[in-house]
């Protein structure tokens, strides 16, 4: 089970204290996209997200998209946000975070891996040995494929991100 443990949960990606990532080395970001970045299926880019890319930029951080959608979305979101990007990735392989690592020229110590689901981006990142960071979904509209998976974490993790009445620290 630790494998599926964040090393760290906050509300949204909005909460994460990016000093506290540059204390700790890591200076590489892995991202999803899908309930993390924008609502599911959504190829819109808040001001808020721009302007949270734009200082984790203007701190340092390097940013490379990972998700399991297809390459033309994945594409238009890393080109409007001006970052690197994975799509297809078969997540929680090692393959496609070994690649994000690639591509950002970076090793697992210096990456975190952020995402809203504990058996892709959790257990991915975990494999890898990252750090990892768990975020609430945004929205509840999601793929069947998520929902299955939500289900899942429900009933062995006790984690039910939509009830919002639910305090976790």
């Amino acid at each position: 089970m630790a494998k599926l443990q964040p090393d760290l949960y906050v509300r949204s990606i909005y909460d994460i204290d990016l000093n506290m990532l540059k204390k700790r080395s890591i200076s590489c970001l892995i991202m999803d996209i899908d309930n993390t970045l924008t609502p599911w299926n959504s190829s819109e880019i808040s001001d808020k997200l721009w302007n949270w890319v734009q200082k984790a930029h203007g701190d340092g951080f390097k940013i490379c998209l990972l998700s399991n959608n297809g390459q033309k979305r994945v594409k238009e979101l890393s080109a409007k946000l001006g970052v690197a990007y994975i799509y297809n990735a078969a997540k929680p392989r090692r393959r496609s975070y070994q690649k994000a690592l690639d591509i950002m020229d970076t090793t697992y110590e210096h990456a975190a891996v952020i995402g809203d689901q504990l058996l892709t981006d959790i257990l991915g990142g975990k494999r890898m040995g990252m750090f990892t960071i768990l975020v609430d979904p945004i929205d509840e509209r999601e793929f069947i494929g998520t929902k299955v998976m939500r289900w899942i974490e429900g009933v062995l993790f006790r984690r039910h991100p939509f009830k919002k009445e639910e305090t976790r620290s």
